[in-house]
């Protein structure tokens, strides 16, 4: 595969998986768009693997707490802040998993990776990251987050299996529903991709295995290591950002990139 397709995949993956501007969304367009040939499954699970690998290391302390809570969590103690972070992801995590298998089993996964949808999204969820961020208040902090918020805004996170919703940007919008700060909301969707996207990795592998060799391992392993970099340079900008500036900018470009993938879809 050219060096030019595994770069242009990583870089897509590792700086819009965190920012509210569908990763997937712009993975599908590479190929439609520009003429390339599509990377394919493996690809795809690499540099997700590689963003898994940044949001981890850049929120190291919620996560690590989570992790090491994990095991308390599934014996059904919850008596530590990590025992009940990871709770709250997993029960988070239940309603994309549950979706996504929907998804898969019916065949509506592959019927819906088109410029259409992919139009329709970035504008509708667009004006509704807008329309959250305007109007959410901003009174809670992500150390107050809520078994409750969790079930909703899990919720929530299903419909970015539809492709162009964004992933980051539909639970951040459910995050500023509920009245939460915009970087508290920006850290909880983060925190949230992690069981996520190792779902998400898991069924794909099932299916990268049998077709895996030497050079597809070598070219996962590079496509990877960019989205790893990308991911975590496009992370500390955005939370850095967040101090000043709201998710306008996002959703002027999520309009503008749905008007121009609609125009072309219908003409």
């Amino acid at each position: 595969m050219p060096f030019l397709t595994l770069l242009l995949a990583a870089l897509i993956q590792g700086i819009t998986e965190f920012l509210p501007v569908s990763s997937s969304g712009h993975l599908i367009l590479l190929p439609q768009l520009t003429g390339m040939a599509d990377q394919g499954q493996i690809i795809d699970v690499a540099v997700h693997v590689g963003t898994l690998f940044a949001v981890i290391i850049y929120f190291w302390k919620d996560a690590s707490a989570a992790m090491f809570g994990l095991p308390r969590a599934l014996r059904g103690k919850i008596d530590t802040s990590g025992a009940f972070m990871a709770l709250c992801l997993i029960i988070a995590t239940i309603p994309v998993v549950i979706f996504g298998s929907i998804l898969k089993l019916t065949g509506l996964d592959d019927m819906m990776r088109n410029i259409t949808v992919i139009g329709w999204t970035m504008l509708i969820f667009g004006l509704v990251l807008y329309w959250t961020d305007q109007t959410g208040k901003t009174k809670r902090n992500a150390d107050q987050w809520t078994l409750r918020h969790a079930l909703l805004m899990g919720l929530w996170q299903a419909i970015s299996l539809i492709p162009g919703t964004s992933r980051s940007g539909i639970t951040i919008s459910a995050a500023r529903h509920y009245g939460y700060k915009r970087a508290d909301s920006a850290k909880i969707s983060m925190l949230m991709s992690i069981p996520t996207i190792i779902a998400s990795g898991v069924l794909l592998s099932s299916e990268v295995i049998m077709t895996a060799n030497a050079q597809a391992a070598k070219e996962a392993a590079i496509a990877a290591t960019l989205a790893f970099f990308a991911a975590v340079l496009a992370l500390s900008i955005m939370m850095r950002l967040l101090r000043t500036v709201s998710f306008t900018p996002y959703v002027i470009y999520r309009i503008i990139l749905g008007i121009i993938l609609l125009s072309i879809s219908y003409n």
